[in-house]
């Protein structure tokens, strides 16, 4: 292995995380052949193949599935190399890799955007996932800090919340309980509901909400996408258990509304969360330290926006 280059290394590691040469040659702005002659003369310098293919689907062999552990270490380490030698000149540069749930993807985007103009010299990857892909995300180190609802305990992490993340039930607002105030959960029990799939960080957190009360629910749909839950609530299909950071244009547009139920909202947390044996870069423990700073205030703003926004509309059609 001693004539391997980084190039080889970073061309494998993106084929073997994608488990396609086209993807990687896609993600690095190769040729497909360029991906497959990094990777032969990879092979070569390893003595043994690292990719096997079973009809049209790609596997990892033993010793690629060896090799991808120590090619991510290695090209880890050169990150950091860069990283501690760009913070010889102050935390102008580098590049940030951020993580967050699907809840957060309404609101993340605007943090950012705040946070780059105090560093207008650093790159920005965000990448948007669901908990089991965030967490699959950070216990392979492909992030530098991930933000979520609720922090692992299979992995050894350091988290700390930042920012209040409420839930509530939302229907379409001509539904009956629109109307009604101090709704008790028992009335809530006969509705049908359109719920997040089972280990999602929103079927996690309605297990907080609802307690003992969830098993109870006539569920109608669980649907991977709070976007097409969204919609199917819209529709009249159903009520559903929303993160409140997701709903801020149906409101303002009148497609949702908020029900009045006892108990609600349920208050959870946002938190930034990172591995405990990573070594942040200069420019992620800049974005951390904002995050824990400002992220509360600015989540805020952005939500107080889209209710500003309704109200306002609201008054022009009283008048």
């Amino acid at each position: 292995m001693k004539h391997a280059t980084l190039r080889q290394l970073k061309v494998f590691e993106t084929a073997a995380r994608h488990l396609s040469f086209s993807r990687a040659a896609e993600e690095l702005h190769l040729t497909q052949p360029a991906v497959s002659t990094q990777i032969k003369l990879l092979q070569q310098h390893a003595g043994a193949p690292l990719f096997e293919h079973l009809g049209k689907k790609v596997y990892l062999t033993p010793a690629g599935t060896d090799l991808l552990r120590y090619s991510r270490a290695i090209i880890e380490l050169f990150r950091q190399a860069g990283e501690a030698m760009a913070a010889q000149q102050g935390v102008s540069s580098g590049t940030l890799n951020v993580a967050v749930i699907s809840a957060g993807d309404y609101f993340f985007p605007q943090l950012l955007m705040q946070f780059s103009r105090t560093l207008p010299g650093v790159k920005l990857n965000l990448g948007v996932f669901n908990r089991e892909q965030l967490l699959q995300q950070l216990a392979d180190n492909l992030t530098d800090l991930a933000v979520m609802v609720r922090p692992p305990r299979e992995i050894d992490t350091v988290h700390e919340a930042f920012a209040p993340h409420p839930y509530v039930i939302v229907a379409r607002p001509d539904h009956p309980l629109a109307r009604r105030r101090r709704i008790p959960m028992a009335q809530l029990l006969q509705e049908r509901w359109l719920t997040r799939e089972r280990g999602s960080d929103t079927w996690n957190s309605m297990e907080d909400g609802l307690g003992a009360h969830l098993p109870k629910l006539q569920i109608a749909m669980e649907i991977r996408s709070t976007e097409t839950i969204k919609q199917a609530v819209i529709a009249g299909m159903g009520i559903s258990f929303l993160s409140a950071h997701t709903i801020a244009r149906e409101l303002e547009r009148g497609q949702l509304a908020v029900l009045d139920v006892a108990g609600f909202p349920v208050m959870l947390k946002w938190y930034v969360v990172h591995l405990r044996q990573k070594v942040l870069a200069p420019v992620a423990v800049a974005f951390k330290s904002f995050l824990l700073q400002r992220g509360a205030e600015l989540i805020e703003q952005v939500a107080g926006q889209a209710g500003a926004e309704r109200q306002s509309r609201r008054s022009t059609r009283r008048r």
